[in-house]
């Protein structure tokens, strides 16, 4: 039997990694990643052939059911980047270092960057932030731990960013966004997400760097595109961003699966007796002798 046209098998594909992403960009490939937080997922977005797994911070929206991400803490992100671990077995993976655990001191983050690698199974981490985030990156990639730059939207400062909306959209928030992603390379970051800033500033910013870049909500010129999970399938009713495109609609799906099965309980539809197991009737008349029943 043969493999399904959009599964890879496991011995088809070969480990991805920082090289692998680099060399995609070389060629011109688009880059792939979503996000995952556990197990099943995990598996399922490793066997779909995606190049890359980010356990985000946005798990505290997406699964914890925070309003945004500053609640999240490492020992959020270590237990669900084990789960995702378990899971994938080719992807790279990167987990998203949380808020005040790399901000404090460089040794502070050079310390929980290698948790995610040493504890929790990652091959890479990923923290928010520009030019003041250049020393924290030159001190974990010299430790040896690959790292990934955010630039744009970054949630853990949307105290300071004023709500979730659109960065860079002036010549000087653009000028410097520019600067910065320059910074980042310089420092050592294998490659950088870019959320929500305009497309032409996304292209041109790609275009300039040598590592790739990883769009989200900042148009095609970048040289992959990640989504949150959740959004893409639909899974997160509390809002959608507006470059989240929902693939379908699962909410809704097992809304109504949920519901079948309370109508089936309360109608006493469920189980049926191909959901049960049941004695001999020999063993179940001689435990009624015993009883005296």
């Amino acid at each position: 039997m043969s493999a399904s046209p959009i599964s890879p098998t496991k011995e088809s594909r070969k480990p991805v990694t920082t090289r692998t992403l680099a060399l995609k960009k070389q060629r011109g490939e688009p880059i792939t990643m979503l996000t995952a937080y556990d197990y099943p997922t995990a598996m399922a977005v490793d066997r779909a052939g995606i190049d890359s797994i980010l356990v985000g911070d946005s798990l505290g929206m997406v699964v914890l059911g925070y309003e945004n991400t500053l609640p999240v803490t490492m020992e959020d992100m270590l237990h669900h980047c084990k789960a995702v671990a378990r899971g994938a077995s080719t992807a790279l993976l990167i987990g998203d270092m949380p808020f005040m655990s790399f901000q404090v001191s460089i040794e502070q983050a050079v310390r929980n960057a290698g948790r995610f690698l040493q504890e929790a199974g990652m091959h890479a981490v990923k923290l928010e932030g520009g030019s003041e985030r250049a020393g924290a990156v030159a001190a974990i990639t010299g430790a040896g731990i690959p790292v990934m730059g955010h630039l744009g939207l970054t949630p853990q400062s949307v105290n300071a960013l004023g709500g979730f909306a659109a960065q860079a959209k002036t010549v000087e928030s653009a000028k410097k966004l520019v600067d910065d992603a320059l910074i980042l390379q310089d420092a050592g970051a294998f490659s950088l997400v870019l959320e929500a800033i305009p497309a032409q500033l996304a292209e041109l910013v790609s275009k300039k760097l040598e590592i790739p870049t990883i769009g989200i909500g900042a148009g095609l010129g970048c040289d992959g595109q990640v989504l949150v999970t959740h959004d893409l399938l639909g899974l997160f009713d509390r809002f959608t961003p507006k470059f989240a495109r929902q693939y379908t609609q699962l909410h809704e799906i097992i809304g109504e699966a949920f519901t079948s099965f309370r109508d089936d309980v309360e109608a006493r539809a469920f189980p049926e007796d191909s959901h049960s197991v049941f004695m001999k009737p020999e063993v179940w008349d001689e435990l009624l002798d015993a009883l005296g029943e």
